[in-house]
């Protein structure tokens, strides 16, 4: 059995590290040497570490680019599983969200161990860890509360999860000895180790000391650690100075003190062997695993903890004592008891001892081999099965909540904080031209009287931005002043797309009336576009109109003229490895081939159809070779011979996908097209690069895409539009399959 760990890793001070070594050895132990693994190892910033030869790769946290060279590693290494520790904090990006293109790529089973498990985890924290539990063949949490969490909060099911504890070292020492080699033999030892934050509440212990000093004046207390690394970061040792005014002001300085080092565990454990009483004060509940703790009871120490959730669980029959948070009047008694009465004490020690022989590292470890050897024992067709084509029936509800939210009397507002709508931002045409829409498209589907109230609205906002020459302005601020005399292109042909749909698909006579005055007063503009992009668009509307006016020749003639502008850009532009109307790949790409697929239908014409495949085909080969929707980033685009940017994606360019597959679906009855406009759909609900759903289960909108670290939380309207418009079309080609 071969296994891949991802984690960090000595000599990186780490306890997660640490436990990772602790790991790799013990289940090398477990079934006579059976087992062989590497470490794929993770490097803080700029930090450099002088690893041990079991260190095959090095992950930088902030470069993408080595999460994918890790996946390819993995995969030709000859690894039979992988091993994810995971811990908000050590992998890059928003939350961590660089791991989950790594777990995507591997083809090994994949095991995560779980160090935290949020009760009350940010959005983007629920993502990500959502997303990594979905890839996971198995998940392990060491306390039986966070299997809870798991299931509740973050839907994972509750069979996939496995309960292992927190393994310690069989590592003992003698008490005396131990007490000797430090000189404190004379001594009553209190101790606290680990990484030092605020929210380890050592002030409460120092608090808790005066009235324990002036009975025991024998009394020490001992803390070993280093301040953590990323409090050191971004507040230095604050916190340790702030103690260390605390024991001054307490006349504690004999009492006191604070060892500004990272021990090595044999190191911890003479300590814990030479303690008296051992103390974690955390200051709230919100703890799953406590590695200090476990070696804490594995070395048979006297506990005496706050309750937080790995505490309240391992210190359950009499193993240690609870105070209450930031307690020190409640800690000084129950120190003073304890102190007072020997007998109790090892009565707390033996306890602990007899419950830390069954966590031991050589038995933890046993436990994770099994599980492996279990894994491993599954049919590889059912392991790696971690994707099936999507069943519309599964999709979230199709809601117009958060589409309600962001509309006013005067219509759609563009930009949202988050969930909220962003008034200072105001309109514009492009997302009241999508709103009607997909309005339109809801009343169509699914007859919504909410749809038909929101119409006249968009449909409105678009005859008060038409100026007198038939153009369009665009921007319109929050308190209905003019922002621009002329929209943009791309603009005026979204609107053309919307009123067209409106004439072939009017809900009544005062809608196809108002459409077509609009739309006639537009058409003396048709000819004057330049960008392929508006022609596209326009082309789409044109289509429409047509479906129910088939005898206007001159608009025929038109979309025939657009049709042959957009060929020959094709012509142009495309050669045999880059079959493309333009010399780069840019935004919204997938509506070039939607409006040639649209003209085929109208026109009839071999060429336009073909084109129309041609590139197609290309654009499916760029964005769909990897098994999923990854999209053109318009941070830099894709010029051809050059690299193609992963960054900023955006929810129209997956709209566009989803549109162009579904109209070629019903243009040539190709099913193929189903099974790409649902991998293009999956985009928005996170089977794309990041792995992150974009889709806001809570409010019902869509975020504005992602960026190189993390989804762009804001819900405006441009990407719940595109949301809700590919979920619509989606269900349309579900019931057009089986109809």
């Amino acid at each position: 059995m071969k296994i891949a760990y991802i984690s960090t890793y000595a000599p990186r001070e780490c306890g997660i590290g640490t436990f990772t070594g602790n790991l790799i050895r013990a289940m090398m132990k477990s079934d006579n040497d059976t087992v062989e693994g590497y470490v794929v190892a993770m490097n803080d910033y700029e930090q450099v570490y002088q690893y041990a030869e079991e260190v095959k790769l090095v992950i930088h946290q902030e470069q993408q680019a080595d999460y994918l060279e890790a996946a390819n590693f993995i995969n030709l290494s000859g690894a039979d599983l992988c091993f994810l520790q995971h811990e908000f904090g050590i992998y890059g990006g928003q939350n961590g969200v660089y791991i989950l293109p790594l777990l995507h790529r591997l083809e090994i089973p994949i095991v995560v161990t779980l160090h935290t498990v949020l009760n009350a985890p940010s959005y983007n924290e629920r993502a990500v860890l959502t997303e990594i539990c979905k890839m996971a063949n198995r998940v392990i949490v060491m306390n039986r509360k966070a299997v809870g969490f798991l299931v509740d909060i973050y839907g994972v099911p509750e069979g996939k999860i496995s309960f292992i504890e927190h393994g310690v070292p069989d590592i003992h020492f003698d008490t005396i000895q131990s007490k000797k080699e430090f000189k404190i033999e004379d001594n009553k030892v209190l101790l606290t180790f680990g990484f030092i934050g605020r929210n380890k509440g050592i002030e409460t212990v120092i608090r808790a000391l005066p009235k324990i000093v002036d009975k025991y004046p024998d009394v020490i207390y001992m803390v070993l650690g280093k301040t953590h690394p990323n409090v050191l970061r971004h507040s230095g040792e604050e916190y340790r100075n702030f103690l260390q005014r605390l024991v001054k002001t307490l006349h504690l300085e004999d009492h006191v003190i604070l060892l500004n080092e990272f021990f090595s565990q044999k190191e911890l454990f003479k300590y814990l062997a030479a303690c008296d009483i051992y103390i974690t004060p955390y200051v709230n509940e919100a703890q799953i695993t406590s590695g200090t703790l476990s070696y804490a009871l594995g070395a048979g120490c006297a506990v005496v903890s706050t309750p937080y959730w790995h505490a309240t669980e391992l210190l359950a029959d009499r193993r240690g004592k609870l105070f209450n948070f930031n307690q020190h009047e409640e800690l000084a008694v129950i120190l003073d008891k304890l102190l007072d009465s020997p007998s109790e004490l090892k009565s707390l020690q033996a306890n602990a001892a007899a419950y830390g022989k069954n966590i031991t590292w050589p038995k933890i470890g046993q436990k994770y081999f099994k599980l492996a050897a279990d894994l491993l024992s599954t049919p590889q067709e059912e392991v790696l099965k971690k994707r099936t084509i999507v069943d519309p029936l599964l999709l979230p509800p199709f809601s117009l909540a958060h589409i309600k939210r962001l509309t006013d009397d005067t219509g759609i507002i563009q930009h949202a904080k988050f969930g909220i709508p962003n008034l200072k931002e105001g309109y514009c045409l492009d997302d009241n031209a999508r709103a009607l829409l997909m309005v339109l498209i809801v009343h169509r589907q699914r007859k919504d009287p909410v749809a038909l109230e929101l119409a006249p609205i968009y449909m409105s906002y678009i005859h008060y931005m038409q100026n007198e020459n038939g153009s369009f302005r665009n921007f319109l601020s929050f308190n209905r002043n003019f922002l621009d005399n002329v929209g943009s292109e791309d603009s005026f042909g979204r609107t053309i797309w919307a009123l067209g749909y409106l004439l072939a698909n009017a809900p009544n006579d005062a809608y196809y009336q108002m459409s077509k005055l609009v739309f006639f007063e537009a058409a003396p503009n048709f000819e004057k576009l330049q960008s392929i992009r508006s022609i596209a668009n326009t082309m789409i509307g044109i289509c429409y109109y047509l479906r129910s006016n088939p005898s206007d020749d001159g608009m025929t003639e038109r979309l025939r003229h657009f049709a042959t502008v957009l060929m020959k850009h094709f012509d142009e532009n495309s050669a045999a490895d880059w079959q493309w109307f333009e010399p780069l790949l840019a935004y919204d790409n997938g509506i070039l081939p939607l409006a040639l697929l649209h003209s085929a239908e109208m026109l009839n014409d071999d060429k336009v159809t073909q084109t129309a495949l041609a590139s197609m085909k290309f654009l499916t080969t760029v964005t769909l070779n990897g098994g999923y929707l990854s999209i053109i980033g318009n941070k830099d685009w894709y010029k051809r011979d050059g690299e193609r940017s992963m960054f900023a994606q955006q929810p129209i360019d997956a709209m566009a996908m989803v549109l162009m597959y579904h109209q070629a679906f019903h243009l040539t009855k190709d099913k193929e097209y189903l099974n790409l406009l649902y991998t293009s759909f999956m985009w928005f609900l996170g089977e794309n690069d990041l792995r992150m759903s974009l889709y806001d289960f809570e409010t019902k909108g869509c975020c504005d895409g992602f960026e190189n670290n993390g989804v762009n939380r804001n819900q405006g309207a441009e990407s719940s539009l595109a949301y809700l418009i590919s979920h619509l079309t989606v269900l349309k080609a579900y019931e057009e399959f089986y109809s």
